[in-house]
């Protein structure tokens, strides 16, 4: 099913949505990657607050380039999701429920998912270039030592991404492995 859905991801709006679902997303959505994640899993582990409001925000895990003149943002291609694997539950833990990638996610994951209505959206890898238009804002907000893998709040419009995982655990790469063989045989 195709939806257009409007951020924050509450848990309301994370239930009605089913793994395989193609989403165009609107809002707020920040960016970080493995370093910076475990920059906030520590903060958090100290009892200090992150540099964002976690409730119901969706991350997406990328890296971009650098924006040349008169462009928001450089490339904004997925980074490899199972690099923030070790972080995704804690960062659930506080609020976050979105998140943005590409890959399979180990079963901790999907269970912390499942536990606190989280969704694993897929965005296409190589298509950098494509998912950048679909950013209208940057900002860096936290971590500007990382570069790359700096925290930035990005507000995108009707940015194109599937439902890989749903809140309830289903998961895209592995039922629509399963239709195929099935279809197949």
């Amino acid at each position: 099913m195709e939806k257009h859905i409007t951020l924050p991801l509450t848990e309301e709006l994370a239930k009605t949505l089913k793994a395989g679902d193609t989403v165009y997303l609107t809002g707020t959505i920040y960016t970080s990657r493995d370093a910076g994640h475990k920059r906030m899993c520590e903060a958090l582990a100290r009892g200090e607050e992150l540099p964002f409001d976690p409730k119901d925000a969706t991350i997406y895990y990328v890296g971009p380039t650098p924006a040349k003149p008169g462009q928001v943002i450089g490339s904004a291609g997925p980074t490899t999701s199972g690099r923030m694997d070790a972080y995704a539950p804690t960062m659930m833990s506080v609020g976050a429920r979105g998140m943005i990638g590409k890959g399979a996610r180990l079963p901790e994951v999907v269970e912390a998912m499942k536990q606190y209505s989280g969704v694993y959206f897929g965005a296409i890898g190589g298509a950098g270039a494509l998912l950048a238009k679909c950013i209208k804002s940057a900002e860096l907000i936290a971590y500007e030592d990382l570069g790359a893998e700096a925290l930035r709040k990005l507000y995108v419009e009707d940015m194109p991404l599937f439902v890989i995982i749903d809140s309830d655990g289903n998961n895209l790469y592995e039922s629509g492995r399963a239709d195929y063989l099935a279809k197949s045989e």
